[in-house]
């Protein structure tokens, strides 16, 4: 790992989305700035305008002209800067201030969700390579998933997830299991595979999705190479119900219906279109979908 701060100018360019957390970092823009200018950077300042625009910035030759790029929102900014750096093929130290409604991939590294907490770790942290994934081509930060809840943060609007947070994702999930809906589907990998009903499949390189901490267990290394990945079938009765439930809580994931491996890639197949969604926006629909880790892709700053 290598030092990030200096005694010599670098040129950093901080991305934000005004629109995240109840524009949160707007508040702190001012102090934010200075403690960056504090440790010897000089900073350009880019508020997001669109969807997709970090994402383009990231691929231009602008991007080339700074020595760490920080971007803050939510997770969606957060994968739409490595998707263009990625895209853009640009080994640039990345750091991140988390002001979304959930934060999985920051809470899963351990990066602070007080922002001028978050920018200080930045300015005196240190370089991590973690790794990354790829949906049909698509980069992904940290998880893609389908079935049950994972519409919950693309079909709930901006407002009401200022306004509920956590509560948002758990009573629209929630809501989905009065008419639980399961999907015929074939996974391979590692030379084996696995058909059958499932309601929920997800492939994913974190502690915490949906602000559901240690549901991919514990032991989840974040540059090994591999996904952690998790499969719930359909249950037969109310009583599998139950255990499913149960050991999601729990953290045991031994329930029968649930089944959980590790691989560094993973096909999925279907008879009808699946609904995707990539660290938590819609990541479109697919019969086929082939998904591969992408090792140490992503030079992310972590606490020293």
């Amino acid at each position: 790992m290598k030092q990030v701060s200096g005694t010599k100018r670098k040129r950093l360019l901080f991305v934000y989305n005004p629109k995240a957390g109840k524009g949160t970092v707007v508040k702190h823009l001012h102090e934010i700035v200075d403690i960056f200018v504090k440790a010897k950077y000089l900073v350009t300042v880019y508020p997001t305008q669109k969807r997709g625009d970090a994402c383009k910035l990231m691929q231009s030759k602008e991007a080339e002209r700074y020595h760490l790029i920080v971007c803050s929102g939510g997770d969606g900014t957060l994968r739409e800067v490595v998707d263009g750096l990625l895209r853009g093929g640009k080994d640039i130290p990345l750091g991140y201030i988390p002001t979304g409604s959930t934060n999985d991939f920051a809470r899963s590294l351990g990066l602070s969700e007080d922002i001028l907490k978050a920018a200080k770790n930045i300015a005196r942290g240190e370089v991590f390579s973690c790794d990354s994934g790829k949906f049909n081509g698509k980069n992904f930060v940290y998880i893609a998933a389908f079935g049950l809840f994972t519409d919950v943060s693309y079909a709930t609007n901006q407002q009401f997830k200022n306004i509920f947070g956590h509560a948002a994702y758990i009573l629209q999930g929630a809501k989905s299991l009065s008419s639980i809906k399961s999907y015929h589907v074939e996974v391979e990998h590692d030379g084996e595979a696995l058909k059958g009903d499932y309601i929920y499949g997800m492939v994913t390189n974190s502690l915490s999705v949906g602000g559901f901490k240690n549901i991919t267990g514990k032991n989840v290394a974040f540059d090994d190479g591999k996904f952690e990945v998790m499969l719930v079938r359909r249950p037969a009765t109310l009583a599998e119900m139950k255990d499913i439930v149960l050991s999601l809580l729990k953290q045991t994931f031994d329930a029968a219906c649930i089944t959980t491996f590790k691989s560094s890639y993973i096909k999925v197949r279907s008879k009808e279109t699946l609904d995707w969604t990539l660290d938590g926006e819609y990541g479109g629909s697919y019969t086929e979908a082939e998904i591969e880790n992408v090792q140490k892709a992503v030079p992310i700053i972590v606490r020293k």
